[in-house]
């Protein structure tokens, strides 16, 4: 099915109706104008007998031209079909107060975000890819997509809040990944949940939770901690130990069957995805075809001028 990317530039059409309207009126009075003219010889030069319907081949051509050069105009489209990977992978990093502490070069948040960073720009190109920060609670900062320069730039901006809703972050990844268009594919798509954390939930739903609702989901939750025991941050202005929870984070990945890792190499952050899966959906496009107008105006153009060169020797 044929449809116009900017069809009001079919008023366009209307000139070449009215020139095509002229033309048959032209016609029409040619009798009249005929039998004004005395030269009777003359005339039948100027006009042989036998020409009949000929004689309107060239200005038909030519006119079908314009009609068609109007319509591409106004950019006809069809829609095709374009098939679209709905395979997903949600980020969650933990900006709560104790990533701030800098027992890892240079703390733990930048450390997180350099690592994140490196997981995004190995991530397959045609897998969608989403963020979720959590502290207090957990936000959507950029929904399952395939512009990875998006979910970059939202790493560089993570700021930090008090407490950590680890619980939170997977039911909101969770959410997240629920939300991609099922686009005539049926169910959710292959997931995936990587979670960079110095753990030790203080808010929301707990990991437990999430990790029964993740489960549930056949929704791997691949956890990476960041810090070490000797971990301490100044929070109004007194000193805070805050120690790495790798019991909590380890069992969040051992019970939803994703990886542990408190160091993870790029290779290894691979396994993640490496398994993951394929779900094809289809979107609907438009393809643009004003080339196809415009060669199809070409020929009737050329048509016009051989048929008139052809039986009146002049070029329309």
């Amino acid at each position: 099915m044929i449809r116009f990317l900017q069809p009001w530039w079919l008023l366009a059409v209307l000139p070449v109706l009215a020139l095509a309207a002229a033309y048959v009126w032209r016609q029409l009075h040619r009798r009249a104008y005929a039998m004004r003219f005395t030269n009777v010889d003359l005339l039948r030069t100027l006009a042989p007998k036998g020409l009949g319907w000929r004689r309107h081949a060239a200005a038909t051509a030519f006119l079908l031209c314009l009609l068609v050069l109007a319509t591409a105009l106004a950019r006809p489209a069809m829609d095709t079909k374009e098939p679209l990977e709905r395979a997903t992978v949600m980020l969650a990093i933990d900006v709560s107060l104790s990533m701030q502490a800098d027992d890892v070069a240079p703390n733990r948040l930048e450390a997180a975000q350099e690592a994140a960073k490196q997981f995004v720009g190995e991530l397959p190109e045609n897998y969608n890819l989403g963020l979720v920060s959590f502290a207090k609670s957990a936000n959507v900062l950029v929904s399952p997509t395939k512009d990875r320069e998006a979910v970059t730039t939202a790493i560089d901006g993570l700021v930090l809040a008090e407490s950590t809703a680890t619980g939170e972050a997977v039911f909101t990844c969770l959410e997240a990944i629920r939300s991609v268009p099922s686009d005539g594919a049926a169910g959710i798509p292959p997931a995936r949940i990587v979670l960079l954390s110095d753990g030790y939930r203080t808010s929301g739903r707990s990991v437990e939770e999430a990790a029964a609702a993740a489960q549930a989901a056949n929704v791997p939750v691949s956890t990476i901690a960041f810090g070490t025991d000797s971990g301490q941050v100044e929070i109004g202005g007194q000193p805070q130990r805050v120690p790495v929870d790798r019991m909590a984070l380890a069992q969040l990945a051992e019970t939803t069957e994703g990886y542990f890792y408190e160091a993870a190499s790029v290779s290894e952050l691979k396994q993640v995805y490496q398994d993951m899966g394929s779900s094809i959906g289809f979107r609907t496009e438009p393809r643009e075809i004003t080339q196809w107008y415009a060669g199809i105006a070409l020929l009737l153009a050329l048509c016009a001028g051989a048929l008139s060169l052809l039986w009146s020797s002049r070029l329309l």
